[in-house]
């Protein structure tokens, strides 16, 4: 299930931002950038509708996907 990031708390976004960053151990090249760049960008690619925020009811987690991989048809 998509999740309007509008219904969720800004500082509970930028909790589930920042987890997911960290988890998630991108690469960006031969740039570096520190956690709130890589937060900032993450949250940008929300708010543009590049990313989703998406609860899984089967494993009961709230994850961020690119909006291509949850809705093939959307390039």
């Amino acid at each position: 299930m998509i999740i309007p990031i509008q219904e969720v708390d800004r500082e509970t976004l930028c909790n589930i931002v920042e987890g997911f960053v960290l988890r998630e151990g991108t690469d960006y090249g031969s740039l570096e950038f520190n956690l709130q760049d890589k937060v900032e960008q993450v949250l940008g690619q929300l708010e543009s509708g590049d990313a989703l925020l998406v609860y899984s009811e089967l494993h009961e987690t709230v994850n961020i996907v690119p909006k291509a991989q949850f809705i093939p048809d959307s390039l």
